[in-house]
């Protein structure tokens, strides 16, 4: 009963990363198994163009199956599903993912703290964020509103990080549950698979 209630206990880990984080999830995401119980999402600063080669090469680097993201694009357990470039990724009340135009925040389209602050919303308690890698303070915001709304906070340990401002500026700011290397983020993902 105890280990049902903690395999359930998340429906979305979001993973929000800039500059060196592409690095973290290329050594992360191989180790994945698939997820049964929670779907991921992945926010990460981009150019702004037509450009599907982060979502290949995510692809190939996982067995886990990657859904492209469109307007009302249903989230589901099991996939991962990746922010487009030059919008912001929101959820919906009912399990979908929308996509906005609004204006840039913290120089970027999409927007760590848009995605985990719409998140944390709708999922509460039920949300996993984990920030990597970056040069600037997106996604602080968005931790913050994920701890208020229940919800489980990681950093990537900024002494791993390859730009650590954005994991630093998150820890001197936010009260994270866990600060964790490369290995502990890969380890607390496959405990929440359990």
């Amino acid at each position: 009963m105890e280990k049902e209630r903690i395999a359930n206990r998340y429906k979305v880990l979001i993973i929000g990363g800039s500059a060196g984080s592409l690095e973290v999830l290329m050594e992360l995401l191989p180790g994945l198994d698939i997820l049964p119980s929670f779907a991921i999402v992945l926010v990460l600063h981009r150019k702004n163009a037509e450009d599907s080669t982060l979502e290949e090469l995510i692809s190939y680097k996982t067995s886990i199956p990657v859904m492209d993201v469109e307007d009302k694009t249903a989230l589901l357990p099991g996939f991962m599903y990746i922010a487009p470039s030059d919008y912001h990724l929101l959820f919906e009340a009912d399990n979908t993912l929308s996509l906005d135009t609004s204006e840039k925040i913290n120089y970027s389209r999409p927007s760590i703290d848009v995605s985990f602050e719409s998140a944390a919303e709708v999922y509460g308690p039920g949300l996993a964020a984990i920030l990597l890698s970056g040069a600037n303070a997106d996604g602080t915001e968005g931790l913050l509103a994920v701890q208020n709304a229940g919800g489980t906070v990681i950093v990537q340990l900024p002494e791993t990080a390859q730009m650590p401002f954005m994991p630093s500026n998150a820890i001197s700011n936010t009260n994270p549950h866990y600060v964790l290397d490369v290995d502990g983020i890969h380890q607390f993902i496959t405990n929440m698979n359990r």
